[in-house]
């Protein structure tokens, strides 16, 4: 089933124009040619190529030109470009980003200590000024000596700015004149904090403002790899980007702004899972190589995370979905659990290399030693493990210390297996920290691997994974037993292992959003027993009030077995290997502004929205003042968010208090919503 698209540009008899959806996730880049039309529009092709994070483009160009050449389309009839990207999520998440000032206003050292501003903020420099205003939007003396004393030597040591000053959401006056100055004096970016969100909580605030001047440069970059790549194929078509809640904004946009494109990746699978569905309400589960990403999509919208994204650790004020990631999927570690006499499976969360793959690539080495540990008398936990280097550049191996440097001395681009490599127990913690780094990747057995045993997954090389499989089966339980009686019972038994998992990160998720604690209800023994479906005297089950919407390439086969462990059905649309290059097209643009109107005395009414602060001496008069304001800021930034079809929503939201029966006015907000399909070239 389809979801009608309520703004088609076309009559049935006409075909829709050809958007290009893009999405750059951790392994692989996808691309899809999508057609607008009736019932949904039309995948007219779809592609992957392997995502190369020491340039972007590369992978893009890579996925673009297949899909290209797959619907066999002139680059030309292509009218929009929209992509999603999990770029600035990794940055975050790896402590990445180009160097940044911090400029507070009105702020003291202190600070640094909350909302883990300091954390962030590292060896980047911070400077202090005397300013800022009060909660009414009052202004205390400004003082830049500070800043014009450093910015000389900043400007040519850092690649951006962050202003944050005290109560800017309810006088930004302070924030502008900085900002306007530093622009002048050095020429680089600079991100006020008013500029990304309206909420109080300085801290936060300065903490978001900050991660949003590191990414600028990254960002740029990439947009400008993407256009020039469009360009050089003949694609004129305006370029859109999603953000972290699933509503796509123009790629200039999202340059100024790229904090918001944090969660990009998550946002478009749901918008596309809902687009190919058709379902407003249901679970939306996205399993790929190395994790599986849960979110919940209410009423059609995905929900967002009320506090605000966290990623990498820090909570920003950054509005993006409210998702679970877990540590399983393909790629995912497969170990046994020997502590208990009823060995048991463990999946993840470390990604490992699947023999599968390394075969495909180095075929006579790892046929070779695992056919020598196939002939051993005795099995070894090393069996079926390998390191080699990741390729990375040799300065990033700078600071190891001797131990780790001489282990990854002995580690090259060719394979070699553990048993050989490893002396000691020590030895494996060391190899893990050059992991850890990025240094030395690990291959080993996966349910990627069990799939190709099976005959369910063909892309690699079976022969290298029934090795492993047979060599895995072979080790012995506490009574001294094979833990599996052929390659092809382990390997069932691995994807049943993921099925299970699957669910239960399904059902952590669906917990957590009732309000309880998710993975300790799941871990309870009622729900595992009733996860396990076993019979008993007690007959349990649970039952999710949506169906689970699956996405992924291996989505088919890992979650065909869900529905009787969740209690609803499980849909994978035929499209599931590339929901988000799908979303990243089917999205609309929507932004908001806001503005407040507060009463800092009896019978004065102070509206603050945006750069201005009016007041007025009757509430009725403040209240259409400051819907207007908010109307008129949300349609142009509508417009500069790329859609020149907007429907505007204004809602307001009153706070007042009864004082000995009569109504006191404390503040009003004024929320106004602007949404529409981008525009497309003509």
């Amino acid at each position: 089933m389809h979801a009608p698209n309520p703004l088609r540009s076309d009559s049935p008899l006409t075909p829709g124009p050809v958007f290009l959806g893009i999405d750059t996730g951790g392994t692989y880049t996808d691309a899809a040619l999508w057609r607008d039309g009736a019932s949904g529009g039309t995948v007219l092709a779809k592609a992957k190529a392997l995502t190369t994070r020491h340039d972007l483009a590369v992978g893009i160009s890579g996925a673009v030109d297949a899909v290209l050449a797959n619907a066999a389309i002139d680059p030309a009839s292509i009218k929009l470009v929209s992509m999603s990207t999990t770029l600035a999520t990794n940055a975050l998440v790896e402590g990445q980003g180009g160097r940044a000032a911090l400029v507070m206003i009105g702020f003291g050292e202190a600070e640094l200590a909350r909302a883990g501003l300091g954390q962030a903020l590292g060896s980047d420099p911070v400077i202090f000024c005397p300013g800022g205003h009060d909660v009414h939007g009052n202004a205390t003396e400004l003082d830049l000596s500070p800043l014009e004393e450093a910015m000389p030597g900043l400007a040519e040591t850092v690649s951006g700015f962050a202003v944050c000053a005290c109560f800017a959401t309810r006088n930004p006056e302070h924030e502008l004149i900085v900002r306007d100055m530093i622009r002048e004096r050095t020429g680089l970016p600079v991100t006020a904090s008013h500029e990304l969100s309206a909420k109080l909580g300085g801290p936060r605030r300065a903490l978001t403002t900050l991660l949003n001047a590191r990414l600028i440069a990254m960002i740029d970059r990439l947009v400008a790899a993407t256009e020039g790549f469009l360009e050089a194929r003949g694609i004129a078509a305006p370029l859109m980007v999603v953000r972290g809640d699933g509503a796509l904004v123009s790629a200039s946009f999202a340059r100024q702004r790229p904090i918001e494109t944090i969660l990009s990746g998550p946002a478009a699978s749901i918008v596309g899972a809902r687009h190919m569905t058709g379902l407003d309400n249901a679970v939306v589960s996205d399993i790929g190589g190395t994790t599986t990403d849960v979110a919940v999509l209410d009423h059609g919208r995905p929900r967002l995370d009320p506090e605000g994204a966290m990623v990498g650790g820090l909570r920003t004020m950054v509005e993006a979905v409210a998702m679970r990631t877990f540590g399983l999927g393909g790629d995912s570690e497969v170990s046994l659990d020997e502590r208990i006499l009823v060995p048991r499976l463990k999946l993840g969360p470390r990604r490992l290399v699947p023999l599968a793959l390394a075969g495909m690539v180095h075929g006579k080495t790892i046929y070779s030693e695992l056919e020598r540990q196939l002939r051993a008398a005795h099995p070894s936990r090393l069996d079926g493990r390998f390191a080699f280097r990741t390729g990375v550049p040799e300065r990033l191996a700078a600071g190891l210390s001797r131990n780790e440097a001489r282990l990854y001395g002995e580690i090259d681009n060719t394979p070699r297996p553990l048993d050989l490599l490893l002396v000691s127990n020590a030895q494996g913690a060391t190899l893990n920290r050059l992991v850890a780094r990025g240094l030395v990747h690990v291959v080993g057995f996966t349910p990627s691997d069990a799939a190709h045993v099976l005959g369910k997954q063909a892309n690699w090389d079976a022969t290298a994974a029934r090795l492993g499989a047979e060599l895995f089966s072979r080790r012995r339980d506490a009574l001294g037993q094979f833990i599996a009686a052929s390659p092809e019972a382990l390997a069932e038994w691995v994807l049943r292992a993921v099925t299970r998992r699957s669910a239960e990160c399904v059902l952590e998720t669906s917990f957590a959003e009732d309000g309880l604690d998710g993975a300790d209800t799941v871990a309870h023994p009622l729900v595992q027993r009733a996860v396990e479906t076993r019979p008993g005297i007690v007959g349990l089950a649970v039952s999710l009030d949506r169906p689970v919407i699956g996405l992924g390439a291996s989505a088919p086969l890992h979650y065909a077995g869900l529905p009787p462990i969740v209690g609803n059905e499980c849909i994978v649309p035929p499209d599931a290997d590339v929901a988000n290059a799908l979303g990243a097209v089917v999205g609309q643009v929507r932004v908001t502004a806001e503005a407040l109107v507060s009463q800092p005395e009896e019978g004065l009414f102070r509206l603050s929205c945006g750069e201005i602060m009016v007041d007025f001496k009757e509430e009725e008069p403040a209240i259409a003042a400051a819907e207007k304001e908010a109307r008129a800021i949300a349609a142009a930034r509508a417009l500069e968010a790329g859609t020149d079809n907007a429907e505007i929503d204004v809602a307001t939201e009153f706070h007042v208090s009864t004082v000995e029966g009569r109504r006191m006015f404390v503040e009003a907000h004024v929320v106004a919503t602007a949404s529409g399909r981008p525009r497309i070239a003509a």
